[in-house]
Parts: C-alpha cells; sequence; structure tokens
C-alpha cells in the first residue's frame, strides 16, 4: 500500500482540518462494510469505490440487513468531537490458506492451495487520536497483518501439539518434550500472531503517515473466534466484557499512563536522555511547587507500589513524567493512553521529546469460549459501567429472541443510552460527547458456525 493510495482513497482533500469542538447532540454517521477480509490477500478495499474520510468500514444500519454470518454488529456514532468521525472498525470472516516450508526459492513460505484451510472471524474497534488517519488505516491493516501471521503458523495450530520444525526436520529426538515442558499450545500459536500483527500494523501505519504527511494514533481491540475459542486483545482503552446469565466478567484491560505507571517510570530510569531534561520521572501526589524544597513529601518510583517520603529537591520541580489522575492522567503532558498503533511523529508541545518509546502496540490477550460479548470504545464506557451494560443486556435479550436483527437493536440501544435521554434504560441521563463505537457478538452462534481444518 502506497502512501499516494492513501492520501488519494481517504484524504482527498489534503490535511484534515482542526477538530471542532464537541456538540451537545450525537449524530449516525454512514457507513459500509468492507469486502477485503474474505480472499486471497489483495490490497484493502481494492474493489471499493473511493469512501469520504468518514466512511465507515461496516455496514449501514440504514439498510437494515443482519451481516451474513450473524456476527453481532456495529453501531457507531459520530459525537462530533472531530469533523472526521476518529472512531473506525472492521468486521468479517477471517480466511486462513494452508502454506509449507518449501525447498524452493531460498526456502520461502509456498501457497498450496487457494482453498481456505481454516475459518475464523474477526471483529476490531479502533479509536483514534490526532485525526482518523490512523484508525483508518488500522481498519484496513490489521486484519490482514492478523492473517498473514496466522497463515505462518496454522500447521502447528491443527497439529496435537505444535512441533519444534514446521518443516518436519527433526534436530533432536528430545524436541516433543521441550516443547511440552515449555507448555506451549495451539492457543499460544495464536496470542503470538495477534502480538506479531499488532507490530507489523504499527509499522505499516509510520511508514505511511509519514509518508503522507500525516500524524495520529488509535487505541485497538480486537476480538477473534477460532477454533471454538474467542480471543481478545487490547492495547488502549476501550472495553470488552462478556455478559453471561448471572455475572459479567471484564475481558480487558484499560492501558492508560495510570495503570503503566511502574513500565514508564523505568523505562525513564533506564534511559533518562527520553526525558531532555524537563520532565521528571518520580511521582507525587500532586505537582510540587517552590514551597516545597526541603519538604518531606510523599513520592513512589518506578521500583515501588507503595509510598515513601523523600526531601524535595530542585529536579522534582521538574513537570511529572505522569500527571493527573482517572480520564485526566496525561503522559507527558500529552497522551491519554499509553498503549495503541501509531503516533509515531508525536512528540510534546514545542519540544523534540517523542513520545513513542514510552508507548506500547503490543496488546493484552484474554482467552474465552462462551455467551455475549460487548465491544466498545471509551466513549460509552465513560458513561455506563460494566453492570450497567450487563443489565441492558439481559433485560434486552430475552424478550427479542425472535428478531434477526436483535443485537443490532441492542448496539444501537447501549449508544442510545449513552445521549442524556432522562427516561433512558439507566434513568440517569448521562451524555457522553466522544465518538461511540459497540460491537454485540453471540458467541454461542459462532460456536455452531466454526469450521474447522
Amino acid at each position: 500500500m502506497s502512501a499516494g493510495w492513501f492520501r488519494r482513497r481517504f484524504l482527498p482533500g489534503g490535511p484534515l482540518p482542526a477538530p471542532r469542538p464537541p456538540r451537545p447532540r450525537a449524530s449516525p454517521v454512514p457507513y459500509r462494510r468492507p469486502r477485503f477480509l474474505r480472499g486471497s490477500g489483495s490490497g484493502p478495499g481494492s474493489a471499493d469505490a473511493p469512501r469520504r474520510p468518514d466512511a465507515r468500514p461496516v455496514r449501514s444500519p440504514a439498510r437494515g440487513r443482519a451481516l451474513p454470518w450473524n456476527a453481532g454488529y456495529a453501531e457507531i456514532i459520530n459525537a462530533e468531537k472531530s469533523e472526521f468521525n476518529e472512531d473506525q472498525a472492521a468486521c468479517g470472516q477471517l480466511c486462513i490458506r494452508r502454506c509449507e516450508f518449501g525447498a524452493e526459492e531460498d526456502q520461502e513460505w509456498l501457497t498450496l492451495c487457494a482453498e481456505e484451510f481454516l475459518t475464523g472471524h474477526y471483529w476490531a474497534l479502533f479509536d483514534g487520536h490526532g485525526g482518523p488517519a490512523a484508525a483508518i488505516l488500522a481498519a484496513n491493516t490489521l486484519h490482514s497483518c492478523l492473517r498473514r501471521q496466522l497463515e505462518a503458523v496454522v500447521e502447528g495450530m491443527v497439529a496435537l501439539q505444535p512441533p519444534m520444525h514446521l518443516s518436519g526436520r527433526c534436530v533432536c529426538p528430545s524436541d516433543p518434550q521441550f516443547v511440552e515442558e515449555k507448555g506451549i499450545r495451539a492457543e499460544d500459536l495464536v496470542i503470538g500472531a495477534l502480538e506479531n500483527a499488532f507490530q507489523e500494523c504499527d509499522e505499516v501505519i509510520g511508514r505511511e503517515l509519514e509518508a503522507s504527511g500525516q500524524v495520529g494514533g488509535c487505541t485497538a481491540l480486537v476480538a477473534v473466534f477460532l477454533q471454538g475459542k474467542l480471543y481478545v486483545a487490547n492495547a488502549g482503552d476501550s472495553r470488552a466484557i462478556l455478559v453471561r446469565k448471572d455475572e459479567v466478567r471484564p475481558l480487558s484491560s484499560e492501558f492508560t499512563p495510570e495503570t503503566e505507571r511502574q513500565r514508564i517510570q523505568q523505562l525513564a530510569f533506564v534511559y533518562p536522555e527520553l526525558l531532555a531534561g524537563e520532565f521528571t520521572r518520580l511521582e507525587f501526589p500532586r505537582r510540587l511547587k517552590g514551597d516545597d524544597l526541603g519538604q518531606k513529601v510523599l513520592f513512589r518510583d518506578h521500583h515501588m507500589r507503595g509510598w515513601s517520603y523523600k526531601c524535595v529537591e530542585k529536579s522534582d520541580l521538574k513537570y511529572p513524567l505522569i500527571h493527573g489522575q482517572g480520564r485526566q492522567a496525561r503522559l507527558l503532558g500529552t497522551l491519554a493512553v499509553s498503549r495503541g498503533l501509531g503516533d509515531h511523529q508525536l512528540r510534546v508541545l514545542d519540544t523534540n521529546i517523542q513520545l513513542k518509546p514510552f508507548l506500547l502496540s503490543v496488546p493484552q490477550l484474554e482467552l474465552q469460549e462462551e455467551d455475549v460479548v460487548v465491544m466498545a470504545t471509551d466513549g460509552l464506557w465513560d458513561v455506563l459501567s460494566n453492570e450497567q451494560v450487563a443489565r441492558l443486556v439481559r433485560s434486552f435479550l430475552p424478550g427479542n429472541q425472535e428478531d434477526p436483527h436483535r443485537f443490532s437493536e441492542l448496539a444501537k440501544m447501549l449508544i442510545h443510552s449513552t445521549q442524556g435521554k432522562d427516561d433512558g434504560p439507566t434513568g440517569e441521563g448521562q451524555v457522553s460527547y466522544d465518538d461511540i463505537s459497540v460491537f454485540v457478538i453471540p458467541l454461542h452462534s459462532q460456536g455452531q458456525r466454526s469450521s474447522g481444518h
């Protein structure tokens, strides 16, 4: 994918305009489901007509049709936080081809046949910041990266135990024993493929945005249903929960400067040059002032979960590496998340200090196998708790069992609950002014439809 293709396809007007301030009402944005998730690996959207920058890579609710494999539904609302919707979504079927290690062409991977060998399902939400460019690229790229990574390990995935050598060689007779002692399972190959796909996608986004003169990044929340198991990978502050008849269980954790404080502080300890003498890595309950000099105050460093006291020195008065708390916590006074894709060009305002060294594209992964999953960007969770969403799911689905579009209607209802209706299901009248995307995924139907090898 070239930078020129990206500019022509998604950024026809050149650099994106400055974001507009939020407005009190939310409005739906038209969107379409992509046609590139299934196939032999052609470029993203190669068969599609050009889209506007806010076009959605999933089916429009106005058409009133469910996804062909009943994958759940993404309802996406642009709350006009930005002129172009920074939330992006993608879903579809993953068709993984069988490959084997060949002796020709310097032992490169060779495709034996075009027939799909293993089939899975894929859902992804991307919440952009600094513009929609990174989220658009991720929505059109990550699934292709994941398919390639899965095809590289599919032979090991379907084996009774992942072999030491996919080439079939037996260098050491005890190889199976070593693999068993390490506890390596087929699930570990899928997890590794997801981790590598995130890293690969992050590198693609970095190259494309640099070549096109664009900036920005995005969070990524991905669910993959494969071989009867659901894998949830999260890099950012979006969230997925599992709703069962009698419980709700988080499937992901938010990654913010606060939750990853120790990792970020340790990086600043090992590489102090990253702070350029402008920041202090130490954490204090509040920003220190000149009057604090010489006083003993609470603090903690990278190796500490607890707190201690130290005598305030002049260097402690520098701006904190992590400032604020909760939703207001910022890394280097700039970014509210600590993992995601993109942000390769992001720097602290009026400095040359880069944020990318402190950010991770590696996701956290969870593995589940049943019931209903709700995935949403942070705009939903700013207003509704896990328990509130679970109550809405349980109250809605039992009375709509015969409705073939019940999951799409549930996604719409969840978003409607964030739009400040006093008579809404929560009765709290809270409003979210952030862009919001929601997937509702019925896992029981996916288990019936999943195919083997």
